[in-house]
C-alpha cells in the first residue's frame, strides 16, 4: 500500500490520496537521535543551474570564446580568490548578498559535482540526485532512508516540503511527509466559521480515533486524520512569525520565511524542502538583464534575508542549508544565446558549522578532447567530486547517521571538508 495524508490539509484536512504508509507521531527528529536543535534545509533548483555562470572562471580566455554572448565579463564578478589548482574564481554578480556569507566563512562552494555519465534528463538526474542512487533511480530518497532509519514514533511533523508533491529525497517507507505551501492557508477545510468549525473540527477528531485493527485501510485514514489535525496549531503559530530581516516576496523567499518560522517556532520539524525553478535556461540567458540574470536576484535576495534572519535569531550555528541542481550545462553557448544540458555543477552548503571557502578544482575550459576536467568531445565539465561524498559528510557529521548503510555505498572518501 502507498498512502499519504499530504491531501488531508490542502490547507486543511479534507480526503486522502496515496503516497506512502502510515506516519508515526509524537517524538521529533532530532530529540530520536540525540541531535535536538540541528536543522537542515535543502534547496533544489529545478532545472539544471549553469554553474559556469554562478562561480565564473573569470581568468579562463577560453570562457569568454566559447561563449561570446553570455559570458560574464570580468571586471563586474565578485571576486572570491583562488581554488587549489590556481583558478581565479569570482560570484555572478548579482550573488552580492552571499558574496558577503562567502566573505564571512559561512558559505562553501563545491565545484564540479557530479556522478558519471550523466543523465541530461531533468526527471532522470532529479530522481538519480533524489535517492543517490545513478543506477537504481527509484523508490526512497535519501532522507526519506535517513527518517525511516529513526527510532519511532516521530513527530508528523518531523519534515516539511513547502511544495505541493513530495520530493524525491524526502519519499519514505515508514511515513508520510506534509505538504505545506503557506501556512497561513494550512486549516482545516470547511464551509463553516466560528463555533460550527470548531464543532466539526473537534466531531472529526472523535472520528479519526476510532482506529479499528481489523480493518488496516480505515485504521491508516483515520491515524493520518489524527496526525494531520494534531499539526494544524502548531503550524498556525509559524503564520504569525514576524521575522527580524525583510523577505522578498517571491515565492521563494517566502517559503524560506516559513522555514525560519518553523524554526522559531519550535515546532518539531528538522528537514525542510524548499524548491525554486526557471534554471533550464535554453535561450535568452542575458549577462546583466534577462533570465539568469533574474535567477540570480531571486537566489541571492531569499537567502540572504534566511541567513540574516537566522544570524539575530541565534540559529544560524544549528542550521545546515544545502544547495544544489539535477545537472550542469555545456561550456558553449547555444544558438539562442543560451546554454543546454551538460554535466558536472556546483554544490553549495551554507551554515554556521560550515567550513567556508572554494572545494574542488574549476574545469580548465580549453576545447582540447583531450582535456582532463571535461568530457562530450570537451564539451561538458566532468565532474571530479561524486555529489553522494557530499550527502555522506551531512548524513555523518551533520544528521550523526551513518551513510554507508543510508547510501549504500561508502562515499567517504574524496568527500570534501565541508563540516
Amino acid at each position: 500500500m502507498h498512502l499519504s495524508r499530504r491531501t488531508f490539509v490542502r490547507g486543511g484536512v479534507t480526503a486522502f490520496t496515496y503516497g506512502f504508509i502510515a506516519p508515526h507521531v509524537l517524538q521529533d527528529v532530532a530529540a530520536a537521535q540525540g541531535q535536538t536543535s540541528r536543522n537542515l534545509v535543502v534547496v533544489y533548483l529545478s532545472g539544471g543551474n549553469d554553474a559556469l555562470s554562478t562561480v565564473i572562471p573569470y581568468r579562463d580566455p577560453f570562457y569568454y570564446s566559447r561563449r561570446p554572448s553570455i559570458a560574464v565579463p570580468a571586471g563586474t564578478v565578485l571576486q572570491i580568490g583562488q581554488d587549489r589548482s590556481g583558478a581565479h574564481l569570482g560570484l555572478h554578480p548579482r550573488l552580492r548578498g552571499l558574496k558577503r556569507v562567502f566573505d564571512g566563512g559561512r558559505l562553501a562552494i563545491v565545484q564540479r559535482t557530479g556522478y558519471p555519465n550523466s543523465s541530461r534528463s531533468h526527471f532522470t538526474g532529479y530522481d538519480i540526485w533524489g535517492t543517490a542512487n545513478p543506477t537504481a533511480p527509484s523508490g526512497p530518497g535519501w532522507l526519506g532512508r535517513y527518517l525511516d532509519s529513526l527510532p519511532g514514533p516521530l513527530d508528523p511533523l518531523v519534515a516539511w516540503n513547502t511544495e505541493r508533491q513530495t520530493p524525491r529525497p524526502l519519499m519514505a517507507n515508514t511515513m508520510g511527509i506534509h505538504s505545506i505551501v503557506n501556512p497561513a492557508t494550512y486549516v482545516l477545510a470547511s464551509p463553516n466559521t466560528g463555533a460550527e468549525a470548531l464543532a466539526e473540527r473537534e466531531a472529526q477528531a472523535r472520528i479519526a480515533s476510532h482506529v479499528p485493527v481489523e480493518r488496516p485501510h480505515l485504521a491508516f485514514v483515520n491515524g493520518t486524520t489524527r496526525a494531520a489535525l494534531n499539526t494544524i496549531d502548531r503550524v498556525a503559530t509559524v503564520a504569525a512569525y514576524r521575522p527580524s530581516a525583510t523577505y522578498p516576496t517571491s515565492g521563494f523567499g517566502q517559503a524560506l520565511r516559513a522555514v525560519a518560522g518553523a524554526m522559531n517556532r519550535g515546532i518539531g520539524t528538522r528537514i525542510f524542502w524548499v524548491q525554486t525553478g526557471g534554471y533550464d535556461t535554453h535561450a535568452g540567458q542575458g549577462v546583466n538583464t534577462g533570465s539568469y540574470f533574474n535567477l540570480m536576484g531571486t537566489l541571492d535576495d531569499g537567502l540572504k534575508a534566511f541567513h540574516d534572519d537566522l544570524q539575530v535569531q541565534g540559529l544560524l550555528g544549528s542550521t545546515l542549508v544545502l544547495i544544489y541542481t539535477e545537472f550542469g550545462r555545456r561550456v558553449f553557448e547555444n544558438g539562442s544565446q543560451g546554454t543546454d544540458h551538460g554535466a558536472g555543477g556546483v554544490m553549495m552548503l551554507m551554515g554556521g558549522g560550515v567550513r567556508g571557502g572554494l572545494h574542488g578544482t574549476a574545469a580548465d575550459l580549453r576545447p582540447d578532447p583531450q582535456n582532463p576536467t571535461l568530457e562530450s568531445s570537451a564539451g561538458d565539465v566532468r565532474h571530479e567530486t561524486d555529489f553522494r561524498s557530499v550527502y555522506a559528510s551531512i548524513i555523518d557529521r551533520w544528521l550523526g547517521a551513518d551513510s554507508v548503510s543510508l547510501l549504500g555505498g561508502d562515499f567517504r572518501t574524496g568527500a570534501p571538508p565541508v563540516l
